[in-house]
């Protein structure tokens, strides 16, 4: 037996925001979760492959894709409740003037 061999100092791998991603591609940003999911699944595959800068570099594009996404499907969820308010108060003051 050879004692004098070190163990790898391997690092964990990189979060690889698949659940997340695909949580946005389904309730928030169809366009900009798929851009997501296409880079978290490079985060295991290149680290798997020993790359773990270009899995460093996945990683966080998949993150930032993630959460440009999350937050454009909520602006479009505000913007959506604010037309609703919008053309639904018009339309209430147009039905109101029609009555006097």
């Amino acid at each position: 037996m050879d004692f004098t061999r070190q163990p790898s100092m391997q690092q964990p791998p990189p979060k690889n925001w698949l659940v997340e991603s695909i949580l946005v591609t389904i309730f928030c940003c169809l366009p900009l979760g798929i851009v997501g999911i296409v880079f978290a699944v490079q985060v295991n595959k290149l680290y798997g492959d020993g790359d773990t800068e270009g899995a460093l570099q996945a990683s966080a594009n998949a993150g930032k894709w993630t959460k440009i996404g999350f937050w454009a499907g909520i602006i479009g969820v505000f913007i959506w409740v604010a037309f609703i308010f919008l053309f639904g108060g018009l339309a209430m003051m147009n039905n109101y003037r029609g009555h006097y």
